[in-house]
């Protein structure tokens, strides 16, 4: 099938994108390089999954002209976004990458009378502080980023229910993993650890309970979706793992697997952050016969090994 991944520059876009690829897939992504953080850095992600066959094309998807790229696609998933809850990020750019980038991605598959599935990439936030319930639970954003994934989710179920368009919405809980953003916490830590650095944790985020979920888990929900097309459109899946772990935790799997310890100056607590998600996920694990496999630790020492690699000294 030909595929398309936008967001491809990111973690989970290209990790999908590399998945997709080594299955046969003719997969295509789509980017727009913002500087939310280093392009450096998405640039070698570019640079990786080109070898293994992805094409790239650097558009913006709220301002380009974006309609011939997605005219002969059998599927789409639709990764990109404005990622976080940063209080430097003006609501437009939520508004924007969120919202209208999804409204023209919508009116451009609209076209395609062959497109078997949109996969709609939601989040947790969407849930607000307290994201532990399934699928049926009200939702309840605590954050410009929640809220503007919620309203994308609805508008591209809309678009589902009034124009029969295919779609499925698969909301993802605390990815973590090779690639993962740099403003996020495990990159922090490991980048301040590697250089010998302090790092910077909010008030309270120690004890904060998340359903951290390595990203070559994430993406096998996201195969396993593409191999189930009959019992996914309209639906709305959890994708995350059933272990939670307190943030504290965590670190103190990093410094046992960096052996030391971490230099941690605490900073005020953050509007919008959730305090506990906890990933209900019996629906895909009954539908799709999803289940998680990789353990916080174990998905901590390769994200340990990636940043030696791949950013260590090469990136600033």
């Amino acid at each position: 099938m030909k595929i398309i991944v936008t967001g491809v520059a990111g973690a989970i876009g290209s990790h999908l994108a590399e998945r997709l690829a080594g299955l046969g897939h003719e997969v295509v992504g789509i980017d727009s390089l913002t500087d939310y953080y280093s392009p450096k850095i998405k640039r070698i992600t570019v640079k990786d999954i080109k070898t293994k066959g992805v094409k790239v094309h650097y558009k913006d998807l709220a301002l380009d002209k974006i309609d011939h790229l997605f005219k002969d696609a059998d599927v789409v998933y639709h990764l990109a976004a404005q990622p976080g809850i940063s209080s430097k990020t003006a609501f437009e750019d939520y508004l924007k990458n969120n919202i209208v980038a999804t409204q023209k991605l919508l009116e451009a598959i609209k076209k395609n009378k062959k497109l078997k599935m949109l996969f709609h990439a939601s989040t947790s936030s969407v849930y607000g502080k307290h994201a532990h319930g399934d699928e049926t639970t009200e939702p309840k954003p605590a954050s410009h980023y929640g809220v503007t994934k919620l309203a994308a989710e609805q508008l591209a179920l809309s678009y589902h229910r009034q124009f029969g368009i295919p779609v499925s919405v698969l909301r993802f809980f605390s990815v973590y993993g090779e690639r993962e953003r740099p403003e996020k916490f495990w990159y922090k830590l490991i980048r301040a650890m590697h250089n010998d650095e302090e790092v910077t944790m909010y008030e309270g985020s120690e004890n904060h309970v998340r359903s951290y979920t390595y990203i070559s888990d994430t993406i096998d929900g996201c195969i396993l979706a593409l191999n189930n097309l009959d019992k996914v459109a309209g639906e709305i899946f959890n994708l995350g793992t059933d272990k939670a772990n307190t943030t504290g935790e965590g670190l103190r799997i990093v410094e046992k697997l960096m052996k030391k310890k971490a230099k941690i100056i605490l900073l005020p607590k953050r509007h919008g952050d959730q305090l506990e998600t906890s990933a209900n996920i019996d629906k895909i694990r009954k539908i799709l016969k999803y289940g998680p496999k990789v353990n916080l630790e174990q998905g901590l020492k390769r994200q340990i090994e990636w940043y030696k690699k791949k950013i260590h000294k090469k990136i600033k």
